[in-house]
């Protein structure tokens, strides 16, 4: 005996090989089409016949439903429930056969729209309302295939569709899945064997390789836009009131920062003093005066938590109306919090003549590295004849910044870390900073990679008196009980580097305390340490009562972890557009490039000329800085990847082991346009 039955929505059939009890507790123990042991009761069973046999029947079933015609058998239909078998007859009539009868059973499955399932076997015709507009359903869903199919094909044949151009960034970025759009999307793909970025840039729909990684991390940074609300700002009279109980300060500040710096927030003073010696002003732009916790620009700051570098542009923290309010420009006195600190005759900083004001600075002059870097030198410090501006000056700062340096690497090589040199790094070395410039040359893009060779007397005065701010900054928060974002380093492994609410060491700088707060109008951590040293600018040892963030804010810690996260993912995209525009450098005058590389570790190696790292695994073996020619080809611009070839592997001895060390961001540059290092 064979039995029909329903499963999972199908329609099935089985072979009987037992059975037990009677009526409607009888069951069956049988075996599926499919060869499944199955166990049947009667009340799922709808049909029993002994003959033709399962598989005959089941083959010539398949073949009749596609023939059913549903609008007819609704028709013939009765009003109230009806079985397979009485409709059967009135369909096919009272002879109908047993896959005739089976045939019905899938159709009257699969037509939900026609009819309703009341049970074994059972239906019931839809309601004619109902089935008007299941049929309208069903014919909207065809039309939607068919749309899908046109779509398709034009994405196959490299044409996008044009209803679909408007959208074609919300289709690749935030797509939703269950639209037609996407569907034929994904169908093209499969067809063509392409990515959707891949399909989509050769349609036309995506510029370039770059609008895709741009996109991207749009799409997961700045979904609503990276542009500013111009109506979020600070007014004239907002700013005037901030600004209005200011002191003047008695000095002329001057900036060193690069020629594309658009954010100037730092400058340093020289004042002579009576009694001998000299007092070193450090004076960082105080946006944190007017722009208070929790209202519009701290939401849009919080929220952004950094400005964001890449090669050719950056999404900025602050809008530009803000930045160019507090930016140390020259020509006029700026609202600026200042840390003052005296110097000896030797240069020998005395820490106890600490002090901080938040004041108005007048603003001397904006120095670019690029005009002044070759002119500064040890010999021309000294040299009266010398005539770039502020030399006086530089020659004190130069002085007591080689103490600050020779004092951290004391405590460097206490903490177990291996002294670091002052003065140009090492011929050998592999530059680490670059500056990259994107340029228009007859209609085509070029980039232009130059490396910046760090450690030169005023890179080393901007960089020790920016660290040792900081380090004022965290001692001075620290000494009266405030929290802020101390950044400390302790031990090793990944997670050594951390920033955190209370004070501690950073081992890798040398330091006993380190609060970034030297760029506040790029930087959220700066700028939340900027209102707490505000606060303790104004009311010193009462500070407490009146900061921002009082001693174990929830918040505070809060805004640790998303900035540790978000500037950790701002530097990975500044790190993937680097190596974009490197392999767009390495194919813009031809498919392959010839190229020297230095071996790192693990088969990693490096481009002595830009900083592109490739795999190289047959250098894996060779020791550290082994240098070798390889030919750089293949390169998929979506992908980041290439192809290597080796030409040459130089086998010298005596190499130098020295490489631009993995060192914390507090040491290197700031990103791309900032000199300072901080």
């Amino acid at each position: 005996m064979n039995l029909l039955y329903e499963e999972g929505g199908d329609i099935k059939l089985a072979t009987v090989q037992s059975a037990s009890g009677s009526g409607d507790a009888e069951s069956w123990q049988a075996t599926s089409l499919s060869g499944k042991k199955i166990k049947l009761k009667a009340k799922e069973v709808w049909l029993r016949f002994d003959k033709p046999e399962a598989q005959a029947v089941m083959d010539e079933a398949q073949i009749l439903s596609k023939d059913i015609d549903l609008q007819l058998l609704w028709d013939c239909a009765p009003e109230e429930e009806f079985s397979l078998v009485d409709v059967a007859m009135e369909y096919f009539g009272s002879q109908a056969s047993i896959p005739q009868q089976v045939a019905l059973a899938i159709a009257l499955q699969g037509a939900p729209v026609f009819f309703r399932r009341k049970g074994r076997g059972r239906f019931q015709r839809a309601p004619l309302e109902q089935l008007q507009a299941g049929l309208a359903a069903l014919e909207r869903k065809q039309k939607e295939l068919e749309q899908q199919g046109v779509w398709q094909q034009e994405l196959v044949e490299g044409v996008f569709p044009e209803t679909l151009k408007s959208s074609a960034k919300q289709l690749l970025f935030s797509p939703d899945k269950n639209t037609s759009a996407y569907k034929a999307l994904i169908a093209a793909c499969t067809e063509t064997g392409e990515s959707p970025a891949q399909l989509m840039i050769r349609c036309g729909a995506i510029d370039s390789p770059l609008a895709y990684h741009q996109g991207m991390f749009l799409k997961a940074h700045f979904p609503h836009g990276a542009q500013h609300n111009p109506s979020i700002g600070v007014d004239q009279a907002a700013y005037d009131a901030a600004v209005a109980e200011l002191a003047l300060a008695e000095v002329k500040a001057f900036s060193i920062d690069d020629s594309g710096t658009t954010e100037i927030d730092d400058a340093l003073s020289v004042t002579e003093l009576q009694e001998g010696g000299h007092r070193i002003g450090i004076h960082i732009a105080a946006p944190g005066l007017a722009i208070n916790k929790d209202d519009p620009l701290d939401q849009v700051a919080r929220n952004r938590m950094s400005t964001a570098y890449f090669p050719g542009d950056k999404i900025t923290m602050l809008p530009d109306s803000v930045i160019e309010q507090f930016s140390l420009d020259e020509g006029l006195p700026r609202p600026a919090l200042s840390i003052y600190v005296d110097v000896d005759a030797d240069g020998l900083v005395d820490r106890s003549t600490l002090q901080m004001r938040a004041e108005l600075v007048p603003m001397a002059a904006n120095l670019r590295l690029e005009e002044l870097e070759h002119l500064v030198s040890e010999e021309s410090l000294v040299d009266v004849g010398s005539t770039y501006p502020y030399r006086q000056e530089l020659a004190i700062l130069w002085r007591a910044a080689k103490h600050l340096h020779a004092g951290r690497q004391e405590k460097r090589a206490a903490n177990g870390l291996r002294a670091e040199q002052l003065g140009l790094a090492d011929a050998n070395a592999l530059a680490r900073d670059f500056h990259f410039q994107i340029k228009n040359v007859d209609g085509h893009q070029r980039v232009e990679i130059v490396p910046r060779q760090r450690g030169s007397i005023l890179d080393t005065i901007v960089a020790e008196w920016m660290i040792f701010c900081n380090s004022a900054s965290g001692q001075l928060l620290a000494d009266h009980g405030l929290p802020g974002l101390f950044r400390t380093q302790k031990g090793w492994g990944p997670l050594r580097t951390r920033m955190q609410t209370t004070p501690g060491p950073h081992e890798g700088l040398g330091l006993d305390y380190y609060a970034w707060c030297t760029s506040p109008l790029r930087r959220y951590s700066d700028l939340v340490n900027q209102w707490q040293l505000i606060a303790l600018a104004k009311h010193g040892v009462t500070a407490k009562m009146v900061a921002p963030f009082p001693p174990r804010d929830a918040t505070l810690m809060g805004i640790a972890a998303d900035f540790e996260s978000c500037y950790q993912a701002y530097g990975e995209y500044q790190d993937r557009l680097e190596k974009y525009w490197c392999l767009r450098w390495a194919i813009q005058d031809g498919e392959t490039k010839t190229v020297y590389v230095r071996h790192l570790k693990e088969g990693m190696s490096r481009v002595e000329l830009v900083p592109l790292h490739l795999p190289i695994p047959e250098l894996s073996s060779y020791p550290r800085m082994t240098r070798a020619q390889v030919v750089v080809s293949d390169i998929d611009l979506l992908q980041l990847s290439a192809a290597v070839r080796v030409l040459e592997i130089e086998a010298k001895e005596g190499a130098s082991e020295k490489v631009a060390e993995e060192v914390p961001q507090e040491i290197s540059s700031k990103p791309a346009e900032d000199a300072s290092a901080d």
